[in-house]
């Protein structure tokens, strides 16, 4: 990929370059970013730093919530990894009715769409968070049921596609705002457990979330976190994700369902390589820790791809990986 077309402009434009409009999951959308759960708290984070805008991404997804408040999980809940980091912070939140009240009204939503990311211990607690989640502004619904990081809930029901299907089913009968099922890679077969969840009514999938792992302080001999293991997030995941978005794509397809590619994503190419193979939009999450005016270089080094492959527009890309020598990429 020549260089030319994904190096960062300084100066972007406040609005995203016409060419990465798009529609993800009957919502029209200013650009392809996604800003991912848990990294930009309940959307506005990152209003307080010079520079930022949340017009940059299409779509913010808030912290996950929960039926009441939870305090989350002991220290330390954060710690550094080569390529990336590990977090096991445990749905720290106020829960819903304290979010819809009283967090939601200050949220401008002229500005891009907000998601909520709805998170339970049980079906019945997903259920009413997203009941309570239909009766509001929001503009779509992410069913987390891949968290690694809580005892209950969870990865609890996304490892396993009959559990992960009586989740989205249960969720689909209170709402008809978009769903979108966050999908596990601590699973054994993700494709299938997407299509579960596809039958079961998910309108769109989000594709990974973190990975299981743990750090070791050799001084303690004790795990750096306190929860003993947390999810790893950053460029070290990168091609785990890309993988598995390839693989779900491939059962979304036919159903016309979209994925927001997530996992690693820190500049424009990485962000053309989920797309590429097979995400019609793409998260960014960790990489805002390291930069947070990361959207505009990423936004801007995308639309000049586009320019340069002479596509009129961002969808043009999703799932164009070109196959082997023998035109299959199975």
């Amino acid at each position: 990929m020549s260089p030319r077309y994904t190096r960062a402009i300084a100066a972007a434009s406040p609005h995203p370059d016409p060419s990465l409009a798009l529609e993800f999951c009957r919502l029209r959308r200013a650009s392809p970013i996604v800003l991912l759960s848990g990294c930009v708290g309940f959307g506005e984070e990152y209003t307080r730093v010079e520079g930022f805008s949340n017009r940059e991404a299409g779509a913010i997804v808030l912290k996950g919530t929960t039926l009441k408040p939870r305090l989350g999980n002991p220290l330390h809940r954060v710690t550094e990894t080569p390529m990336g980091m590990i977090n096991a912070i445990g749905l720290q939140n106020p829960g819903v009715e304290y979010v819809v009240k009283n967090i939601l009204p200050t949220l401008d939503f002229a500005e891009t769409r907000f998601f909520a990311n709805v998170c339970g211990s049980t079906i019945d607690e997903y259920v009413e968070v997203t009941r309570r989640f239909d009766d509001s502004p929001i503009d779509a619904m992410e069913i987390n049921i891949s968290c690694p990081n809580v005892k209950e809930g969870g990865v609890q029901f996304g490892n396993y596609p009959e559990m992960s299907a009586r989740v989205v089913a249960a969720c689909r009968k209170v709402t008809k705002k978009p769903l979108i099922t966050k999908l596990s890679p601590n699973q054994t077969d993700i494709r299938e457990n997407a299509r579960r969840c596809i039958e079961a009514g998910s309108d769109g999938l989000a594709v990974i979330n973190t990975i299981s792992g743990m750090v070791v302080d050799l001084k303690t001999r004790r795990p750096v976190i306190g929860n003993v293991q947390g999810g790893v997030s950053g460029p070290a995941i990168k091609p785990i994700a890309l993988l598995k978005v390839r693989e779900v794509y491939e059962v979304a397809k036919p159903h016309r369902v979209p994925i927001i590619g997530q996992g690693g994503i820190e500049s424009a190419n990485d962000a053309l390589e989920f797309l590429i193979a097979g995400a019609t939009t793409v998260g960014v999450g960790t990489g805002l820790f390291y930069d947070p005016l990361l959207c505009p270089k990423i936004n801007a080094g995308i639309a000049a791809y586009l320019r340069g492959a002479r596509m009129a527009s961002v969808a043009e890309l999703t799932g164009s990986l070109v196959a082997g020598p023998d035109g299959d990429c199975g």
